[in-house]
């Protein structure tokens, strides 16, 4: 794949003895952090609102989206996902009630600080009011005044859960990796003993995370991990995550199905080298793109967007794909340029 090494075969488990994860998962540490994870983890985006940009969605969600509904929707998916197995979870000030709603399941199936691992993100405000047809559904804000407010609002949700905070789609044009109030406030967090990180998006996504391993407050750097898009579609940020990763930082996986474009409902024409993967496996086209993110060896987490049960279920079944050297031949054939990905990702509307 363009941008760096074909995937090789998935990596032996990393951590503490290897240990499960309470279903089969085994446990690993976040980089060189303390933290410890799963390589799949679940990630809340598609569940904490009405509104998101992965294609299916009404047919995935159908039509009753009230809070009551969602809330008890995320509940499902937590459980799921953990009585699999997987032990981190994703959220973000942004994903609507995501916080909220994870708040409240930690507290009614009277799961422990520590029992799993929670990483959210400050940098963006859900603007949406739970409408599906508002015109903006959320707005970006890196500024020293967000973060200060922003992550109070996580930890009177979140409180001791909270293992990882990351500045939200971090980007050279917000100016956020230069401020050194925003930084300095992100080393004293650190210092408190939350692990700092922070995502990436876009065609310069490489760019920002070597921008970020640099950064240096006083002698130290704030982030010891990053969150970035990485698909079969998408794999040009490659190189620089292995190289974070090289550096002790862990690397957590977002959008490995691409926003539903890597379904077997999408119908998209690349999906045809998916389809020749997954018939030779007997697994679905969504456990093809999982296996190949699961089989980067610098991929400490690799995120599900499950919205049901049996979502959760497919993408642990996605540990079971073995891709052969004649399957990763094959997956480098659908790489897209990252411009072409990043406009077709662009021009997806929020259901």
């Amino acid at each position: 794949m363009p941008g760096g090494d074909p995937p090789s075969p998935a990596p032996a488990p990393r951590g503490p003895a290897g240990r499960a994860g309470g279903g089969a998962l085994p446990v690993r540490r976040l980089g060189s952090t303390a933290l410890e994870v799963t390589p799949l983890g679940l990630g809340l985006a598609a569940v904490g609102r009405p509104a998101y940009i992965t294609l299916g969605r009404a047919t995935d969600l159908g039509a009753d989206r009230s809070p009551a509904a969602m809330e008890a929707r995320t509940h499902r998916v937590l459980d799921a996902a953990y009585g699999a197995g997987i032990r981190y979870v994703d959220a973000a000030r942004s994903y609507g009630r995501a916080e909220e709603f994870l708040a409240s399941w930690l507290s009614s199936r009277a799961i422990p600080p520590g029992a799993l691992t929670i990483g959210s993100k400050w940098g963006y405000r859900y603007t949406a009011g739970w409408r599906l047809d508002a015109a903006s559904q959320e707005v970006k804000d890196h500024s020293l005044a967000a973060f200060v407010r922003q992550r109070a609002e996580t930890r009177a949700l979140l409180g001791p859960y909270l293992g990882l905070y990351q500045v939200h789609s971090a980007t050279l044009e917000t100016g956020v990796l230069e401020d050194r109030a925003v930084l300095g406030a992100l080393a004293e967090l650190r210092a408190e003993g939350v692990v700092v990180g922070l995502s990436v998006s876009g065609p310069r996504q490489a760019d920002v995370v070597r921008r970020a391993l640099d950064v240096d407050i006083d002698g130290t750097n704030p982030f010891a991990s990053v969150q970035a898009t990485w698909n079969v579609l998408e794999p040009h940020a490659e190189a620089a995550l292995a190289e974070a990763h090289g550096r002790g930082w862990g690397v957590l996986v977002k959008e490995v199905l691409a926003n539903g474009r890597l379904t077997d409902s999408a119908g998209a024409p690349e999906l045809g080298v998916l389809e020749t993967v997954a018939r030779r496996h007997g697994a679905q086209i969504a456990q093809v793109a999982f296996a190949a993110a699961l089989a980067r060896p610098w991929a400490d987490v690799v995120l599900s967007g499950a919205v049901d049960e049996r979502q959760v279920r497919a993408g642990v079944g996605a540990l079971a794909v073995a891709l052969t050297e004649r399957d990763v031949a094959l997956l480098r054939a659908a790489a897209e340029t990252s411009e072409r990905y990043w406009a077709q990702r662009g021009s997806l509307a929020w259901h």
